[in-house]
C-alpha cells in the first residue's frame, strides 16, 4: 500500500517502485479513501491485505494555509499517520514506512539538519501543527516497537 502514490512525490515513488519489479501496488486515493476516518482505512487494508505500508499521504500547504487551519492541519495528518499504523500494526504488516517532514525541526535548529537535533526544540510556529503531527509518528512508531510489559 503506498498512500499519497497518486500525489507529487508518490508517482516517482510508484515509478521506483514497479521499475524494481513490484507488480502489485495498492494506492488508495482521496477520493475512494478518506484516510482521515478509520473506516476507510479499515475498507483499505481490507481491500488490499498489504504486506508493506509506505505511507507519503499528507494534508499539506504553505504557510498561509498553514497559518488560517493549524487545528486541521494537525488533525488530519495525526488521524492520517496515527491510524493507518495501528490498522497496519493489527494487521500483521511486515513493514511501515511513514515519511517525515523537515518542519518536524526545531525552529532554530542548526544547518544542515542532523537527527540528533529534532527534539532540542519547538517547529517554527506557522507549521508546528503539520510538523508535530509527523513527529507523533516517530513516537508511535517507537512505542511499537518497544516489548510489552505485560
Amino acid at each position: 500500500m503506498l498512500t499519497g502514490g497518486a500525489g507529487f512525490l508518490g508517482s516517482f515513488v510508484t515509478e521506483k517502485l514497479k521499475a524494481r519489479g513490484c507488480k502489485d501496488i495498492f494506492i488508495p486515493t482521496e477520493d475512494k479513501y478518506d484516510l482521515t476516518k478509520a473506516e476507510a482505512i479499515e475498507r483499505a487494508f481490507k481491500d488490499s491485505r498489504p504486506d508493506v505500508v509506505i505511507h507519503l499521504a499528507a494534508k499539506v500547504g504553505g504557510i498561509g494555509a498553514n497559518r488560517e487551519n493549524p487545528g486541521s492541519f494537525f488533525y488530519d495528518n495525526l488521524m492520517m499517520g496515527v491510524q493507518l499504523m495501528e490498522q497496519a500494526r493489527q494487521h500483521g504488516v511486515e513493514k511501515f514506512v511513514a515519511l517525515g517532514t523537515i518542519c518536524a525541526y526545531p525552529k532554530f535548529a542548526p544547518i544542515p539538519f542532523k537527527e540528533e537535533d529534532l527534539w532540542n526544540g519547538y517547529p517554527e510556529e506557522t507549521n508546528a501543527p503539520y510538523g508535530l503531527a509527523k513527529k507523533m509518528l516517530l513516537v508511535q512508531s517507537q512505542a511499537y516497537r518497544q516489548p510489552a510489559v505485560c
